[in-house]
Order: structure tokens, then sequence, then C-alpha cells
């Protein structure tokens, strides 16, 4: 029990030993905190004493600065105001001078009125005096004023016909040597940039058969397998002795080549009858509808011609199938495109435009089958369908001088499709179109007065008009032959161009005895 007692008050006395002892320890940190916060004060106090300080530097600064961009403001300020007033007291001399200038303007205005009036009044005086005369001397001499300048024109010509005479040759000669000469080396440049071999259609086409059993089959019993044939293409078939080919006749490109690759399916195939005839026609024509429009395609490609419908590039390729006295319309339109965009950058022309132009001028020809009326027009109306430019639009109608030619690319496409036409070995003609052109030359030729004959030479390409020197003189002779080619122009159609040369010959005789 005592012993109890006894741990019981060593208890008591350590906890209040160790109470003691923690409460020293909290007062004596209190105390060293109390300590460091009034360290940290005094420092805190110190800073803001330095900052207020700084501050009043700052502000102090501040002030000053501001005066001095004050000041600065002032100078700048009365600079501007002196610089204003200097241009004012500009103005108002300037305004004055101008006032000065403007009054004399007007009284100059004012005594050129008078002159004009007086002018004018002259004018019909003079105007009254000239009728006057003019009605004195038609009175005297009895004929009108523009009969009487008629007869001194004529009286002037006939005294200086030779000079006239000689004067027109030489300025034409000069002329026509310059324009030879620089035409030859713009056509020269413009060919050597596209030199495209010729090539001609013929009118009819050859197939190929594998032995002659095979023409008894295309004919048919009774010609029936033939006549549906030739029904359902538009062509003739010519099945003769001659071994190893049928012949396909046709003025229409398009039909003989459908009916050749008909036949040429047919004879593959060996099934020869009505049904399968029109079952091969049908599916060959949409292979070449399908065909024509890749072959405008690639001639818009290969010219480089772009922003053109679709359904223009299969009116172009149809071109394919026409034919120009033998020259192949598509291949011409073609080579057009290419001279006309070398003429136009040679004389600093619309090189795009005219290339544009010359392909399509041309387009008609598609239709014109079809389509009554000229090719130019036809194709004029198409590029309207299409909502192509105006001016393309009229260079297409008037390449054949159907309209009025509104830009020099006009008459550059008309030039390059005479260029293109007229080249050797480019086109051909029958015998009987040969024939009757000339007839019509050299009778367009004996329709003029004093014309005694007229021969068409040169393969038509020159007409000599032998005229009588009784009725027709040098000068009269000179303007013949310019009439008669006008006439030419406006009645016939021709490739290329034609020479009219006027021969006048007087022949003296005297006989010494």
């Amino acid at each position: 029990m005592e012993n109890l007692i006894a741990a019981v008050i060593g208890l008591i006395i350590g906890l209040g030993a160790g109470f003691f002892f923690k409460r020293e320890d909290v007062r004596r940190r209190s105390l060293e905190i109390e300590a460091e916060n009034e360290r940290k004060i005094r420092e805190a106090e110190k800073k803001v004493h330095l900052i207020e300080k700084k501050s009043q530097q700052i502000l102090s600064d501040a002030k000053d600065e501001a005066h001095k961009i004050t000041e600065e403001s002032k100078d700048k300020t009365r600079k501007k105001e002196q610089e204003i007033e200097k241009i004012e007291i500009r103005l108002e001399q300037k305004e004055k001078e101008l006032d000065e200038k403007v009054e004399k303007v007007t009284k100059k205005k004012e005594i050129l009125k008078e002159k004009e009036d007086e002018l004018e009044e002259m004018k019909i005086e003079w105007q009254e005096k000239i009728t006057e005369e003019t009605a004195a001397l038609e009175k005297v001499a009895k004929m009108k004023k523009e009969e009487a300048l008629k007869m001194l024109l004529e009286k002037v010509e006939k005294r200086n016909e030779k000079d006239l005479i000689i004067k027109m040759k030489r300025f034409e000669e000069n002329l026509k040597e310059q324009a030879d000469e620089k035409a030859k080396n713009l056509i020269v440049q413009a060919v050597q940039k596209m030199a495209a071999d010729t090539t001609q259609e013929a009118t009819v086409t050859t197939v190929v058969i594998p032995s002659d059993e095979m023409k008894g089959r295309i004919i048919g019993r009774e010609g029936r397998n033939i006549n549906t044939f030739e029904r359902l293409t538009g062509v003739d078939v010519i099945v003769d002795d001659t071994p190893g080919v049928i012949t396909i006749s046709g003025f229409d490109l398009l039909r003989r080549f459908i009916a050749k690759k008909s036949l040429e399916k047919l004879i593959e195939d060996g099934r020869i009858h009505p049904t399968r005839i029109e079952e091969v026609i049908k599916n060959i024509t949409v292979e070449v509808d399908k065909m024509v429009k890749e072959l405008g395609e690639k001639a818009i490609f290969e010219t480089g011609v772009s922003g053109l419908p679709t359904e223009m590039a299969k009116i172009l390729g149809r071109l394919r199938f026409r034919t120009s006295y033998g020259q192949n319309i598509l291949k011409h339109s073609i080579e057009v495109a290419f001279l006309s965009e070398a003429i136009a950058s040679e004389v600093g022309a619309d090189s795009e435009l005219a290339k544009r132009a010359g392909l399509l001028h041309d387009i008609g020809k598609a239709v014109s089958q079809e389509i009554s009326g000229k090719h130019a027009l036809i194709g004029a109306e198409i590029a309207k369908k299409f909502k192509l430019s105006d001016k393309l639009i009229n260079i297409i109608e008037a390449h054949h001088e159907d309209v009025e030619m509104k830009s020099p690319e006009a008459f550059i496409i008309a030039a390059a499709d005479a260029i293109s036409a007229s080249r050797p070995g480019a086109r051909k003609e029958t015998v009987e179109t040969f024939l009757k052109r000339v007839k019509e030359l050299e009778n367009i030729g004996l329709n003029f007065d004093g014309v005694d004959k007229c021969y068409a030479i040169q393969a038509g390409r020159e007409i000599r008009v032998i005229v009588n020197p009784e009725k027709i003189s040098d000068l009269q002779a000179k303007k013949l032959s310019t009439d008669i080619a006008r006439k030419i122009e406006e009645d016939m159609t021709y490739p290329g161009e034609i020479k009219v040369l006027t021969l006048r010959e007087t022949r003296s005789e005297g006989i010494a005895k």
C-alpha cells in the first residue's frame, strides 16, 4: 500500500514538473515569435518608407516629363498654326489669281462669241452669194452643178489620163511590193509553225472479204440482205467481179464509216440476215456517236482550247466526217486554229481568241446538211446557243464575209482559212464542178461593156479579159479589172483566189510605097 501511494505521489510530482517545463517552453517560444514579428514589422516599415520615397521620386519625374511634353506640344501647335496661316495666305493669293484668270477667260469668251457671230453672219452672206453665183452659172451654162462638176472631172481626167495611169501604177506597184513582202513573211512564219500534211477524202470505201462466197451471203436471197443494209445505212454497196473486196459508195463520210464498220462486224460474225444487220448497225451507230465525241474532245485538247461545253465537243467531232473539195473539215479546222494563233501572235492580236475561232469557224458544216442556210451563219447560231462571246460569234459568221468583220481576229481567221484551203494538194474538184466554175468566170467577164473576149486559165485561178481599145481607155481598163474581181467575189464560191488580168492593145499601121 505504501508503495502504491509513493508511486502516485511520484506520478503527480512528475506531471507537475512536466507541466511547468512545458509552460516555460511555450512562454519562451511566444517571446521569440513576438520578437520575430517586431523585427518583420520594422523591416516592413522600412520597405514602406523606401516605397513612399520612390513613389514621390517617380511622381516628381512624371510631373517633370508631363511638363516637358506639354511644352513640346505647345511648340508644335504654334508651328502648325504658323504653317496653316502661311498656307491660308497662299490660298488667298491663288484664289485671287484664279479669279483674275476667270475674269480674263470670260472676257475672251465674250470676244470669241462676238467673232463667231460675225463669222456666222459672213458665212451666211457668202453662202447666199455662192447660191446666187451657182444659179447664175447654171442659168448661163444650162446645166446643174453636179453635171458641171462631172464634166470638169472628165475633162481633167482625159487631159491628165497618162499621168494618172503612171501614178496609179507606181503607187499600186509600191503598195503591192510592200504588202506582198509583209504578207509573205507573215504567212511563211505562220506556215512554218504549223506545217501539216495534206490529205483528201474519197467518196468510196472498200471492205476486204475472206472469200468471194461471202458476196452471195451479203447479197442474200433475192437481195434482201443488201437491200436492208443499204436502206438502214443510206449508202450504196457495190458487189462486182473485183476479187476480195466490196465497195461502199456515198458522199456522207459518217454513213460510209458506219456502213464499213457494220459490214466488217457482220463478215467477222458470219451471221448475215435482216434482223442481225439491223442489230449490228444500231450497236455500231452508238459506238460511233461515242467516238465522235472523243474526236471532238481530242481536237480541243490538241489545240489547247479550254472552256468549251461538252455538247459542242460532240458537234465538233462530227466535222471528222465532213469534207470540202475533198479536204477533211476537222483537220482543216485544227490547222486554221494553229495558223490563226501564229498570225495573231505576229501581228499583236488576241492569239487565244484567234485559235478558238479558228477551231470553231466551220462548226456550222457539222449540221449544214440538216439545216438550210450558209454554214457560217449556222455556226454563229450554234455559238449563240452555247452563249459564246459576241466577238467570237462575229468571227464565225463573218469568215466568208456574209456579214461585216468587226475585229482584227475576224480578218486573221478569213486569211488562215484561205491559206489552209489553197495549199497545194489540200482540195480537189470534180471535172463537172471545175468546168462549171470556169464557164461562170468567163461569162462574168463577158457581161461587162467593152469586153471582146474572156478566157479562164491556170485551172480557173486566173481570167484574162481582152477589151476593145476604142471603147475602153487605159484608166477604164484598170477600173474594169477591179469591177470584175468584185463581181466574182459577190457571185461565186471558190477555194483560194482568182487573178483578173485586163488586156488593152492599140495597133497602128503605116505602109510606105
